[in-house]
């Protein structure tokens, strides 16, 4: 009496070579990206010099910097904000779960107008050193 394919089992050799090919699936579908960019234009110290306070008005920092990146208003002052990040980014993406890493370091400059429109503080923050590609996710 012939048995079809029913309760017989798949010899050994052909599991393992399914087992092979599923792990080699599972390699191919996990994957590894790095990702790195910048936002805002780099400050140029000379220009960043150049504003005086008392002296210099809206219109020489803006020929001197171009447009805010933001305009802020507090206690009667107008507040011109450009800023520049660097972004790097490492993630490792695996089937059911992904893990990711972001570091952001910035260069912010803050200029204070007052009413009249000139310079009244100028405060600049400069990133302290490079920033890395930090691929693992926990802890440094």
């Amino acid at each position: 009496m012939s048995r079809g394919h029913e309760g017989r089992r798949m010899p050994r050799r052909l599991r393992l070579v399914w087992c092979a090919l599923l792990s080699v699936l599972f390699i191919l579908l996990t994957d590894c990206a790095f990702n790195r960019g910048n936002i805002g234009e780099e400050f140029k110290s000379e220009h960043v010099e150049s504003i005086k306070k008392g002296v210099t008005t809206r219109a020489e920092v803006v020929s001197l910097l171009g447009a805010p990146d933001r305009i802020l208003q507090a206690n009667s002052y107008d507040i011109f904000q450009y800023y520049r990040y660097d972004v790097k980014a490492g993630s490792l993406l695996l089937i059911l779960v992904n893990f990711s890493r972001l570091s952001i370091k910035s260069d912010d400059l803050y200029v204070l107008f007052n009413r009249d429109g000139i310079v009244e503080d100028v405060v600049f923050g400069r990133r302290t050193g490079r920033i890395e590609f930090q691929f693992w996710p926990f802890g440094e």
